[in-house]
């Protein structure tokens, strides 16, 4: 969609049913529904409106062009569960509960007294429900989905689980449905490998007698989400759709129009897996439509951390191979990947669609992130958003009304590590050490440290990533050695934890 202006956009931004019978219209003053659809662990580039020109992706084409596109976007955090719990939380990586995937083997989860927007939303009287991955809890830990504000939850809750696209169980609430046609799939050797496709297109998931029986869990959960929107068309509703897609192991039941490709069969997968994806948002859009709720939803879609490392490894055989976001050109247009400290482990793409409220084929280079995806829905739903919060509504650039307040700097942490991103200054600090400082405008690649040269600025940074980091007893604090954060956590009385990796 931005086509040639596609780097002048980017890099100037970061420079500052048909035949259903129609239904009645619910009252003009009703609140809106809010519907969040998080795509896992999808590159910059690779969505048609960012630049995309392999993959199809029409319908999410049409939402950038009859909404707003943001290219100053950014993500909870660098990787899954961290990023998921900023954005439920409306909390910063230095104030949310969950701050990485797990810690020696032990995954943390929300807590009593944890605050979601989905439990400020269920307050404000809305249906809430999330179709997906949740990641912030274990099926034995306090934090689940219908503890923590969702009236229905169907999906994976662990994220190791969701790696498989053909699980053994899925959840229903806090109940596992079993989908016994997926045999043994389930089993690390068969869905950590490649599996094989027939002549057709179609794949033959390894564990599986009768393939035309399985069960692909991206399809069980996005009907489970359809049929939300169907049973609470008469209400407000907040819909959270965390799909899986394109992360996990690189399998789809049919390979599409992309079978026939030239191309490696990661790239088809990775391609294909993208396409269904579209497809399926392509369902919800019409099925707002037909029920007369599209001038009353806000969409709001985007990644849920910035480029992916990929799931190259079991097809790349030699080292000029390339990877999946080089054969689709659908890196960040600054440097950082996923589960690093650089601008590009958090920039994400991103874009809103609200029908006669959101002026069509806009463009926003408004710096947010994850955070601030609370107050916008307290704004929405016209509620007060808790007090704790690290975010900011961006309603009035939404609706290009009002005067938007606006970030003095974005913080984030991972693993010891810091950064920030302050007007054009982006700092980073490895842990405990001497700010790095870069000039996002004139080195998107973060090349040249400029610390030593802005000595003001990269101060100014250092007191902010000490200023906003509260320590944690699950993680250890940026420049804490494990011997030290140990001996902390004894003389806290924390007990051990256990290894909880895999408990799905």
């Amino acid at each position: 969609m931005l086509s040639s202006k596609r780097a002048i956009y980017l890099f100037t931004a970061l420079l500052l049913n048909a035949g259903l019978p129609a239904l009645a219209q619910r009252p003009k003053n009703a609140p809106p529904n809010i519907v969040y659809i998080l795509s896992d662990d999808l590159n910059w580039g690779d969505t048609g409106p960012f630049g995309q020109k392999k993959i199809s992706t029409p319908n999410i084409d049409r939402i950038a062009r009859e909404g707003i596109l943001f290219t100053q976007a950014y993500a909870g955090n660098s990787v899954c569960a961290p990023s998921r719990s900023c954005l439920m939380q409306g909390k910063h990586p230095g104030h949310a509960r969950v701050r990485d995937n797990s810690y020696q083997s032990y995954r943390e989860s929300l807590q009593p007294g944890d605050f979601t927007v989905a439990a400020m939303l269920q307050h404000a009287g809305y249906k809430t429900g999330l179709f997906g991955k949740w990641g912030l809890s274990n099926y034995d830990q306090p934090g689940l989905p219908n503890d923590m504000g969702f009236d229905e939850f169907f999906g994976y809750l662990n994220q190791q689980h969701a790696h498989n696209f053909y699980p053994q169980y899925l959840y229903h609430n806090k109940e596992r449905v079993y989908y016994p046609e997926n045999g043994e799939h389930y089993k690390m050797e068969n869905y950590s490998r490649p599996n094989p496709y027939d002549a057709d297109g179609k794949v033959l998931p390894l564990g599986i007698s009768d393939p035309s029986k399985a069960k692909y869990a991206f399809d069980e959960y996005a009907a489970r989400g359809e049929d939300f929107i169907r049973n609470n068309k008469d209400k407000p509703f907040f819909l959270y759709l965390a799909y899986t897609i394109p992360h996990g192991m690189l399998i789809v039941p049919d390979l599409g129009e992309y079978k026939d490709k030239d191309w490696g069969m990661q790239y088809k997968q990775w391609a294909a897996m993208i396409t269904r994806m579209d497809t399926e948002i392509g369902r919800v859009l019409a099925l707002l439509k037909s029920l007369n709720l599209d001038e009353n939803t806000l969409i709001i879609f985007s990644s849920d951390n910035g480029n992916p490392t990929g799931h190259d490894k079991e097809y790349i055989k030699d080292k000029s191979t390339p990877t999946i976001s080089q054969f689709f050109n659908a890196a960040s247009p600054t440097r950082g990947r996923k589960g690093d400290g650089y601008d590009g482990a958090f920039h994400i793409p991103a874009l809103a669609r609200w029908t006669n409220h959101i002026k069509p084929g806009a463009v926003s280079d408004l710096p947010w992130a994850f955070w601030d995806f609370l107050p916008t829905a307290a704004d929405i739903a016209g509620v007060k958003p808790p007090t704790d919060i690290d975010g900011i509504s961006i309603l009035p650039t939404l609706l290009n009304k009002g005067t938007q307040k606006k970030h003095e700097f974005l913080y984030w942490e991972f693993e010891g590590n810091q950064s920030v991103r302050y007007g054009k200054w982006y700092g980073r600090r490895v842990n405990g050490g001497e700010v790095e400082l870069y000039d996002l405008v004139a080195d998107p690649q973060q090349s040249k440290d400029e610390s030593a040269a802005n000595p003001t600025v990269a101060a100014h940074i250092k007191e902010i990533m000490i200023r906003e980091h509260t320590p944690s007893d699950v993680w250890p604090s940026p420049g804490e050695s494990k011997e030290a954060f140990a001996k902390r956590l004894k003389e806290q009385g924390v007990p051990e934890r256990e290894n909880n990796l895999s408990k799905y």
